[in-house]
């Protein structure tokens, strides 16, 4: 650490030398007023370190603009909304496969599409997990517990270049995966960092049409069982047979991006001035 990064060091360093040369003389004043003088630049010092720790220790405030977009989606259909510079939010529907999984993922990508994975997806690690990006009856979810799991908040890329090298090392890791190799440690590292540096995200459940589920909700899901009953929804009958996961049929939503101050969003959409997410 040097000091010309630290200047409260420098006052720091100063009042402690001065603490301790009075306390090394002999007194020539009444010591009461010796004490006193002592306990007064003591308790400076006490002030000038707690001013440099917090000044060492905070980090810098970035500036960014706030953006809105307010939307909703039915199940099974898709929901999107550009926001300048190539880049497109999209709301997906979660393909059901087999399990009959309801709901959607949180995605941006390219425009036009620039394959799999998106942006969000390659700054969501770890992969192949529960994650908040997608707001569904998946990883043993009831559609109640995505629900009362509100907000939903994310990271993803918006650099072209950054975002192709992310895709790139996301395919390694894949294919080690799928070859049951030890996947390479500094490219999930690399995968981090981008992470760790990239744009914030918020989506917020306003309102939504679901099935609850008839299972009981899994250990991991109790928090969002209880905070269902806090999120406004509105319970739909089942159409044949219920589902221990539930049905996601219908939800109204805002996302909130925050962008650099110098984005250029699309015309006509409105931002406002704001400390960067986290």
């Amino acid at each position: 650490m040097k000091g010309a990064h630290y200047p409260f060091l420098h006052t720091l360093y100063a009042i402690f030398m001065h603490v301790r040369i009075v306390s090394g003389k002999t007194p020539a004043i009444p010591v009461r007023q010796a004490l006193w003088r002592n306990a007064k630049w003591s308790l400076l010092a006490m002030a000038a370190l707690a001013i440099a720790v917090s000044h060492a220790a905070t980090p810098p405030v970035r500036d960014c603009q706030r953006v809105d977009f307010q939307g909703e989606v039915n199940a099974g259909e898709e929901w999107k909304a550009a926001f300048g510079q190539g880049w497109v939010l999209r709301v997906l529907p979660i393909r059901p496969a087999s399990a009959g999984y309801s709901g959607w993922d949180i995605a941006i990508d390219r425009e036009p599409p620039a394959g799999y994975p998106d942006s969000l997806l390659v700054a969501s690690l770890p992969y192949d997990s529960i994650n908040e990006r997608e707001i569904g009856t998946t990883f043993g979810l009831r559609a109640q517990d995505a629900v009362g799991w509100n907000p939903r908040s994310f990271r993803f890329l918006t650099d072209p270049g950054q975002f192709r090298q992310a895709q790139q090392w996301f395919g390694r890791l894949a294919c080690e995966r799928a070859a049951a190799k030890t996947q390479d440690v500094e490219i999930s590292q690399r995968l981090l960092k981008l992470a760790s540096t990239a744009s914030s995200g918020q989506l917020r459940i306003l309102d939504s049409r679901l099935v609850p589920g008839t299972a009981d909700p899994q250990p991991f899901a109790q928090s969002w069982a209880l905070a269902f009953s806090r999120t406004p929804h509105q319970i739909v009958a089942a159409t044949g047979n219920a589902k221990p996961q539930g049905e996601l049929v219908w939800m109204r939503f805002v996302v909130t991006l925050w962008l650099s101050r110098d984005w250029q969003l699309p015309r006509g959409t409105k931002s406002v001035p704001s400390a960067c997410g986290e």
